[in-house]
């Protein structure tokens, strides 16, 4: 076997090594990303750079939960900002009591773990302003 042979063949393992890990790490990342989603959706509608420092963003999204679901235990890297478009929601935060708002009022959400549920008859559309770090997910979820 010429030395070609044996490094065209030790070349083609590792590219076929390399996409076999990129395809179990991408499948993961995937089931990450969206592990906290299915109780929540959130509709991007503007991300600009915060004004005051580089180093954080301000997002702006309609974040919709279906009656009876929940966003699920999760946490920004920043602060939450919202607005109760329609519905009503019960706010869970740790290290503080639950809070319930309905359409019309407003709250936030300091850094740390929270959840939203809704338990109303109808749909729950939350008009949510995230400060978060830049580079970081908007939402992490949390076992």
């Amino acid at each position: 076997m010429t030395q070609f042979a044996k490094w065209r063949g030790s070349r083609s393992s590792i590219t076929i090594a390399a996409l076999l890990i990129g395809t179990v790490v991408g499948m993961g990342a995937d089931h990450l990303v969206f592990a906290q989603q299915s109780g929540i959706k959130r509709t991007l509608l503007l991300r600009t750079d915060s004004p005051g420092n580089p180093a954080y963003e301000a997002v702006m999204a309609v974040a919709e939960i279906a009656p009876g679901a929940s966003a699920g235990k999760h946490r920004h890297n920043g602060i939450e900002i919202g607005y109760v478009l329609e519905g009503s929601a019960h706010l869970e935060h740790e290290g503080r009591p639950a809070l319930v708002v309905t359409a019309g009022q407003a709250f936030k959400n300091e850094p740390g773990v929270h959840d939203a549920k809704n338990t109303g008859k109808g749909p729950l559309k939350i008009l949510a302003v995230y400060l978060v770090e830049k580079g970081k997910p908007l939402s992490e979820p949390v076992p």
